[in-house]
């Protein structure tokens, strides 16, 4: 009985894990590199440097919208923080329209002038393309997402149940054994951070819910906005009054909200109707501030600055989602925490590869003819090749984008996106022409190089190069410059073994006849 179950669930965890696994892959891996967006945001502009006061930054970023859209609906201040040095601000303008990208939002410096660097979706892009994809309807991207989880948390839960030794497999990491060695880097990889794969896919699920299952909502509110005003509390539109009247000052309000929350710092600055007398200012509480993604909210009167209301407290329900979506997206983790993030991605990113792999690997001896595959075989091999090389390579691609493309291009930002895509199409049709065993090297050779590459070129084009960024003491990129030679590294030892593994030639597997391997 318990054999049955462990067959079929080692069939379901074969099939879950492959029909959507290269696209898992590209998700673990953005996802895994959105951990460190807004370092990979500071190293995409190196023009920025320093550090900024929270306070000053967001009394400049006034002065800036004063100029810029005095008359605007609202403002949107995002204060520098640790791990940035510049402010963001949005506007809507004053007629209700959304404005172009670009025409309503600024990134200034503490002093509240427009900051003169390269133009970059920097590590924004990688974050919201783990969950958002590009090139498609967002809708359709976050559906196909969400397919995606569900078919990744089917197979971790029935790869629990086939490893009948799941503990012994941690220490079991054999090298040069072909199939046995990808089993063992499948496993290691699977249950040295198997309670971060039940984590970060359960709740990257959480984080969409009402989206992939909104019957629950519909069945008991007649109108959605019904359903937000009872969790999250009715907010009152309030019109100008025409009188102009002078905002208060940011600075001992942000301290006021501050110290409601015992010293948490402020996140988010949103002034409604900004020079009449109707003004409003409300304050959010840091994301880093709580493991709660949904930060608290202070309200004040924007004309006197005295507090008006703060947000509606939170149900069970909604503080379990909040603190759910902030295990899932990580900002609350300090810098030790946040690399235990990063190499328990890493870890799921080599665990979606070696299983797609393996796929391979175990079949191709059963094959009638191992040397001419059937097409569905090459097919598996081929995209394993376009994905666990491609998308590596569109990143690394991406990064050396940001240092060579000119500075002055129109639609930059767009270009640099463009030319991860390009990169892993490349790949994608070596792939496709090439023969797989010739393939496999030459792609992660190639990805190796790219990757060897990122910090040569950011050496050669800013004075921010690995050793003058050593003299500096600029840690930021010396760990980005590290980063990107062990992944060169690592791709360069994958290229090393399939290249020997083409040389060697197939190695036939031997087990017990009665030994049942799921992949």
């Amino acid at each position: 009985m318990k054999e049955g179950l462990r067959q079929s669930m080692a069939l379901l965890h074969t099939w879950t894990g492959l029909l959507l696994g290269w696209l898992l892959f590209a998700m673990f891996a953005s996802g895994t590199s959105a951990y460190f967006q807004d370092e990979i945001t500071r190293w995409m502009q190196p023009e920025v440097t320093g550090e900024a006061d929270p306070v000053t930054s967001a009394e400049g970023a006034v002065r800036f919208l004063q100029r810029a859209a005095p008359d605007a609906a609202s403002w949107y201040i995002s204060p520098p923080n640790s791990r940035s040095a510049t402010t963001q601000v949005f506007w809507q303008p004053g007629d209700g329209s959304r404005g172009k990208r670009g025409e309503t939002s600024a990134v200034l410096d503490q002093s509240g002038k427009e900051v003169s660097a390269r133009e970059t979706r920097g590590g924004f892009f990688l974050y919201r393309f783990h969950f958002d994809l590009h090139y498609m309807p967002v809708l359709w991207a976050r559906y196909l997402v969400g397919v995606a989880a569900m078919f990744m948390l089917v197979a971790i839960l029935s790869g629990i149940i086939t490893h009948k030794k799941i503990f012994a497999d941690f220490f079991m990491l054999r090298f040069n054994k072909g199939q046995r060695s990808w089993l063992d880097a499948h496993n290691v990889t699977a249950v040295i951070a198997l309670p971060f794969h039940l984590m970060i896919t359960f709740t990257g699920l959480v984080t969409l819910a009402i989206m992939y299952m909104p019957w629950g909502v519909a069945a008991n509110y007649a109108e959605r906005s019904t359903y937000q005003e009872a969790v999250f509390g009715k907010s009152e539109d309030v019109a100008r009054s025409g009188e102009v009247a002078p905002l208060a000052a940011l600075g001992p309000i942000m301290q006021s909200a501050s110290a409601h929350w015992n010293g948490k710092r402020v996140g988010y600055v949103r002034v409604t109707n900004p020079g009449d007398a109707n003004a409003t200012i409300a304050i959010t509480r840091a994301p880093e501030g709580g493991i709660g993604s949904r930060g608290e909210e202070v309200s004040f009167n924007g004309v006197t600055g005295q507090p008006l209301s703060e947000s509606m407290a939170k149900g069970p329900a909604l503080a379990t989602e909040s603190v759910m979506i902030g295990l899932h997206a990580g900002r609350y983790a300090e810098y030790g925490l946040r690399w235990l993030y990063f190499l328990s991605g890493l870890g799921g990113t080599i665990m979606v590869g070696s299983g797609l792999v393996l796929w391979t690997v175990k079949r191709r001896t059963k094959l009638p003819d191992p040397s001419r595959p059937h097409f569905g075989f090459r097919l598996v091999e081929k995209l394993n090749i376009a994905t666990i090389a491609g998308f590596p390579a569109g990143i690394a691609t991406y990064f050396l984008a940001n240092r060579l493309l000119p500075l002055g291009l129109a639609d930059r930002a767009d270009h640099e996106i463009d030319s991860l895509f390009l990169a892993w199409l490349a790949v994608l049709a070596w792939a496709l022409v090439r023969p797989s065993a010739r393939a496999w090297p030459e792609m992660l050779g190639l990805t190796a190089a790219l990757f060897a590459a990122v910090p040569l070129v950011n050496g050669f084009t800013t004075a921010r190069g690995l050793p003058m960024s050593l003299l500096a003491g600029d840690w930021l990129f010396v760990s980005f410059d590290l980063v990107m030679l062990v992944l060169a590294a690592g791709f360069a030892k994958g290229a090393r073994r399939a290249a020997r593994k083409r040389a060697e030639g197939p190695r036939p597997l031997r087990r017990k006849p009665q030994e049942a391997v799921a992949v």
